[in-house]
């Protein structure tokens, strides 16, 4: 239910913006050209909150945010005193009531030029090629949660996009991979990824996902759901706590958790 409200609010948050930007083109060129403003809404219905300026326009937000307006004064919807009529929005020229009209949309374009600009300038981050989960023809080749992409077929591979994409070229050349991963233990090994026995026609979008690899941000993380009395554990380790970390060795994922502790085991790290 939270993460309902959640996509309510930002969808509200997000539409909000867009209005405003888009009514805000209309006004500020309806200024520009000498047209008087009435009203500048953002939302419908019954205003929750609103001011007027020094140019006797009303600024308002209302009640129901699925739009907004601008209301301009208009010989055609009122009477207009006579020292009024040049600022009507009937009386401008055909171009200047043009350029009013399109500057909605103006303004909504140059808002998406400039996040997108803002998205390339500042970037996204990515994330290294750790696995979280490893299932079929990944784990029948040897790979496991934890390990990290470090090289695939030669090429270096420092994110999981670029895994991802060595990955899906080898597919699509009808080609195995060979893998070379890092485990939890930063032991180095090579794995031979069948991609070549993919089945005709597959999509070309999902090798990763078809070859039995999941990336380990989509995993949940390893979180104690319970403690069995008596044991180890038990008195150190309470519901609700987060593993970051075994024997120094970070948790990306619950999934690792298994074969990280029998890896200690077994090396007598424990």
């Amino acid at each position: 239910m939270a993460d309902f409200l959640g996509s309510v609010w930002w969808m509200i948050v997000s539409l909000g913006v867009l209005v405003t930007f888009h009514e805000f083109g209309h006004y500020w060129v309806a200024r520009r050209c000498g047209v008087k403003v009435l009203r500048f809404s953002v939302g419908f219905g019954r205003p929750l909150w609103s001011r007027r300026n020094r140019n006797g326009t009303e600024f308002a937000i209302a009640a129901i945010p699925l739009g907004g307006y601008v209301k301009m004064l208009d010989e055609r919807e009122v009477e207009v005193p006579a020292g009024e009529r040049a600022v009507a929005f009937n009386n401008k020229s055909v171009w200047q009531r043009i350029a009013i009209v399109a500057a909605g949309p103006a303004a909504n374009l140059l808002l998406c030029i400039a996040l997108l600009w803002a998205m390339f300038v500042i970037g996204r981050q990515d994330y290294s090629a750790t696995l979280g989960r490893s299932t079929g023809m990944a784990a029948a080749a040897g790979l496991e949660a934890g390990d990290r992409i470090i090289d695939i077929d030669g090429r270096a591979v420092a994110t999981w996009a670029e895994a991802s994409m060595a990955l899906t070229t080898a597919a699509m050349d009808r080609q195995d991979a060979r893998v070379r991963v890092l485990d939890p233990l930063d032991n180095a090994h090579t794995r031979v990824l069948p991609l070549s026995t993919l089945p005709a026609g597959f999509d070309e979008r999902t090798v990763p996902v078809q070859a039995g690899l999941a990336w380990q941000f989509w995993l949940q993380p390893a979180q104690i759901e319970s403690v069995v009395a008596g044991s180890a554990a038990s008195g150190l380790l309470q519901r609700g706590d987060l593993i970051l970390a075994i024997d120094g060795l970070r948790v990306e994922s619950a999934d690792q958790v298994a074969g990280l502790v029998q890896r200690l085991g077994e090396r007598g790290g424990q």
